[in-house]
C-alpha cells in the first residue's frame, strides 16, 4: 500500500475511534454525584437518573435481592484522551469508599467469567444504603447506582386529604423517620406544605395529629415517640403560619395498628401520622 494511502486509513481510523467515544469532557445538564461518593479523576457524567424506584442487586453468583428507595443512578465516561484505569481500579475504588463509611461488600467479581462489579451495604444516618458499581468497556466507563432503602414519598393534594377527612373523619400521612428518632426529614416538606394549604383553604378545619408506631420495642417508648412525631408535624405546620390553636398533637405507640405487626408491610402500615378532624 502507498505511504499516502496508508496515512489516510490511519487518519480515517483514529476519527471513527474517536466517534465511537462519548462526548464526555463536561457532565450533561442537571447532573450531580451522589454526596457520599465522589467520582475518579477524569470521569465526567453522561447519564443519570434520579428517582423512587427498585433495585435488583446481584448478591452472589446466582442470588439476588430486589430493594425499593431513593435511587441515584450515573453512567460515568472518561474524558477524551485520558488513560483508562483497569476495571479492577474502579471496583476498589468505591469498595474502599463503602469501608471507610462502614459499610461491607455484599458480592464482588474481578476475575474469570461474567461482568466486573462490586456490591456494597452500609449504613448512614440511620438508613440502609446499597451501592453497585460496574465498569463498562474495559475501564473506559462505569455505571454506579446507589439506592437509600425506604418507603415512596407520599404525594397528594390538599383537595384529597380533604375528600379524606370528610369522607373517614381521618387521613394517614407515611412520613419517615429515621430510627428512633422525631425530626421530620426533608422529604416530608411536601407532605407539610399540602396539609398547611388543606388549612388555608379551610379556616374553619380545626385537626389533631396522632402519633402511631409499630410494635418494635419498649411500648412506653413507642407511645413517647409517637407524640414527638406528632408535635414535630404540629410545629412544622406552626412555623409555616398555621394558627397553633387549631392543632392538637397526640401519642399512641403502637395501641391502634391498622394491619397486623407480623411482617414488614403491616408494621410499615401502623408507622405513621395520622390528622383526625376535630
Amino acid at each position: 500500500m502507498k505511504p499516502g494511502k496508508l496515512m489516510a486509513w490511519a487518519v480515517a481510523g483514529l476519527l471513527i475511534g474517536l466517534l465511537a467515544l462519548p462526548a464526555t469532557a463536561e457532565d450533561v445538564t442537571n447532573a450531580k454525584d451522589h454526596p457520599l461518593f465522589s467520582r475518579m479523576p477524569r470521569f465526567a457524567i453522561t447519564s443519570f437518573d434520579y428517582n423512587f424506584d427498585a433495585v435488583e442487586f446481584p448478591t452472589g453468583p446466582d442470588g439476588n435481592v430486589t430493594l425499593e428507595g431513593q435511587k441515584t443512578y450515573l453512567e460515568y465516561w472518561l474524558s477524551d484522551g485520558s488513560p483508562r484505569p483497569s476495571s479492577l481500579q474502579i471496583i476498589r475504588n468505591y469498595s474502599n469508599a463503602a469501608k471507610k463509611l462502614g459499610g461491607e461488600v455484599v458480592h464482588e467479581r474481578v476475575a474469570g467469567e461474567g461482568a466486573r462489579q462490586g456490591v456494597y451495604k452500609l449504613n448512614k444516618s440511620g438508613k440502609e444504603i446499597w451501592v453497585w458499581v460496574v465498569p463498562i468497556d474495559d475501564g473506559q466507563g462505569y455505571r454506579l447506582t446507589v439506592l437509600e432503602v425506604g418507603e415512596m414519598p407520599q404525594e397528594v393534594t390538599s383537595g384529597e386529604l380533604m375528600n379524606a377527612l370528610e369522607k373517614d373523619g381521618r387521613v394517614a400521612l407515611y412520613l419517615n423517620f429515621d430510627t428512633n428518632k422525631h425530626d421530620l426529614k426533608p422529604e416530608a416538606r411536601p407532605v407539610i406544605e399540602k396539609v398547611v394549604a388543606l388549612l388555608k383553604e379551610n379556616p374553619e378545619l380545626r385537626l389533631s395529629v396522632d402519633g402511631h408506631t409499630d410494635n418494635q420495642g419498649d411500648p412506653q417508648r413507642n407511645k413517647l415517640l409517637s407524640e414527638q412525631r406528632a408535635q414535630a408535624v404540629v410545629k412544622a405546620l406552626v412555623r409555616a403560619g398555621v394558627d397553633q390553636r387549631r392543632l392538637s398533637a397526640r401519642g399512641f405507640g403502637q395501641e391502634v395498628p391498622l394491619a397486623g405487626n407480623g411482617d414488614e408491610e403491616g408494621r410499615a402500615q401502623n408507622r405513621r401520622v395520622e390528622l383526625v378532624r376535630q
